[in-house]
């Protein structure tokens, strides 16, 4: 390998980057509403629909996984002016078109369009320098914009036209910002590699053991995905039929709950690694499924909010500690690079189990569902949290604090 010359982040560069990878993830973050458009505009069932964002989230997953070549090369700007075109080419047609057959395709062709736009934008960060900074920065942007569309659309209206129209047009608009995109790292040719070392193993874990736990971690991870994902997916449907929630309402509640994930995230930065990892994750996953079901559970508009805004809350806090996990298991980011794409792959069917298991038993079942899965990957995410532990402190280095290399301070 040969050393890559980062650079420093500057406005247009900022806007670009920001841009593209907050455009290209907000259709998983506008799901809710997405359904009750594509029922009530289309006439299509929520299973129909869950299915349809199901495959479209999936698409976006492969295609981001399939592009990342592309988007780490030379290619980058060609690939993320193409990708947007196709998005919002993809989701203009799904806005203005109401037969059934057409959008749904449309929605799909969107869904392959974003997943090169999160390609290109996963890879622009890299390009940029202090990539902890750029990482924060850009989730609080993600998180200020997804908050922001979350709330307009109710007000103008859940239909077709602004739940996928208002994407398209964004798509659209970022296009005309990928030219100040940073370009792939140069590379000096002339500076010899660095030789790879592992990370050092404390006493009784083997390669083969950290292997089993990394695999474990991102298998869980997905599923963990499913079971999180399907309740932000069907809460907008839950909320008004089981919670009496009005459109106002649930703007209100959806809006904020992504807000909660900034001020988790804001919190758990301050706090840094005074608390380990170990028992906050199973605190919060044991809180996360407690509150799931409370949410599935409450008949009443304002607990529902409330409940609702907290998960989000705890959802958001637990994913930045199973983040800083997978770091921690080794140093030189052998699961923590592809953590975020097995997320991804998992959240693409948690639409379509949503939609299924709420429309065969039901809302209340559904919480005890929700629940029983954040229960049964408690116990296997704690023992790698605290494996990760060992594992981190012999990789520091004498008279370092091992934790201060993984703070807490990702930003979903």
């Amino acid at each position: 390998m040969t050393a890559a010359v980062r650079v420093p982040l500057t406005l247009g560069r900022g806007i670009a980057t920001f841009s593209v990878f907050v455009v290209g993830y907000i259709t998983a973050n506008l799901i809710p509403l997405m359904i009750i458009a594509m029922v009530d505009d289309l006439g299509v069932t929520q299973t129909v629909a869950g299915a349809v964002l199901t495959g479209s989230l999936l698409a976006t997953a492969l295609v981001c996984l399939a592009t990342t070549r592309w988007a780490a090369g030379r290619s980058r700007h060609l690939l993320g002016r193409v990708s947007l075109v196709v998005m919002a080419t993809g989701f203009g047609v799904a806005a203005l078109v109401h037969s059934a057959p057409i959008a749904c395709a449309a929605i799909i062709v969107g869904g392959i369009g974003a997943g090169g736009a999160v390609a290109v934008g996963g890879a622009a960060l890299a390009a940029l320098n202090n990539p902890n900074r750029v990482s924060g920065i850009n989730g609080l942007v993600n998180r200020t914009a997804v908050t922001g569309v979350l709330a307009l659309i109710p007000i103008l209206g859940l239909h077709m036209t602004n739940a996928f129209g208002i994407v398209a047009v964004l798509a659209l608009a970022t296009v005309f910002t990928i030219a100040w995109l940073p370009s792939a790292p140069a590379v000096d040719e002339d500076e010899p590699s660095a030789a790879h070392t592992r990370t050092p193993l404390p006493e009784g874990v083997t390669e083969k053991k950290l292997a089993v736990a990394g695999f474990s971690l991102l298998v869980l991870f997905a599923i963990w995905a499913i079971g999180e994902d399907s309740l932000w997916a069907v809460s907008g449907i839950m909320g008004a039929e089981h919670a009496s929630l009005t459109e106002q309402q649930m703007g209100l509640a959806l809006s904020l709950s992504t807000a909660g994930g900034i001020a988790a995230a804001l919190v758990l930065t301050a706090l840094g690694s005074r608390l380990g990892r170990t028992v906050p994750t199973a605190v919060l996953l044991g809180f996360g499924a407690a509150l799931k079901l409370g949410s599935c559970l409450a008949t009443d508009s304002t607990t529902y909010l409330v409940l609702i805004i907290a998960w989000n809350t705890v959802y958001a806090a637990a994913f930045i500690y199973v983040v800083a996990i997978a770091a921690a298991l080794d140093s030189s980011g052998r699961w923590s690079a592809p953590l975020l794409g097995t997320y991804l792959v998992g959240s693409a069917f948690a639409p379509l189990f949503g939609t299924l298991v709420t429309g065969a038993v039901g809302y209340v079942a559904f919480g005890f569902v929700l629940a029983g899965i954040s229960l049964a990957l408690l116990v296997p995410i704690v023992w790698i949290a605290r494996l990760s532990t060992r594992t981190e402190q012999a990789s520091a280095l004498p008279g370092q604090d091992p934790a201060a290399r993984y703070t807490t301070s990702v930003v979903v």
